[in-house]
């Protein structure tokens, strides 16, 4: 039976360990990266037509990096809500240092 994660801090280091490869890491970073820019920038001209882009962006760099480079199934399918806290998360651990784009195996 799999396992059923109850909060966030169990389910991290699950998240983690389902993203290991570099070009993963590399491309959610990308994706969460671009996803804040397109936020400004529909916020900031006032043009909200930007947001619809959002989902396809930060969906789409990191379903890339699972098929193709983790060659997993990503975590959203089954967490959908502590996949993307994760997501952020990692964006940020990964900005400050705290995680790095080579993690140790």
């Amino acid at each position: 039976m799999k396992t059923r994660y109850q909060s966030l801090k169990e389910f991290y280091p699950f998240y983690l360990q389902e993203h290991q490869h570099p070009i993963c890491r590399i491309l959610h970073f990308v994706g969460t990266a671009l996803l804040f820019i397109i936020l400004f920038v529909g916020i900031y001209t006032g043009n909200y037509a930007w947001l619809i882009a959002i989902p396809f962006v930060g969906y789409g760099f990191a379903w890339v990096g699972h098929f193709f480079f983790e060659k997993n199934k990503p975590a959203t399918f089954q967490y959908p809500a502590y996949s993307l806290i994760s997501d952020f998360k990692l964006f940020f651990d990964l900005l400050v240092g705290k995680e790095t784009f080579y993690p140790k195996k």
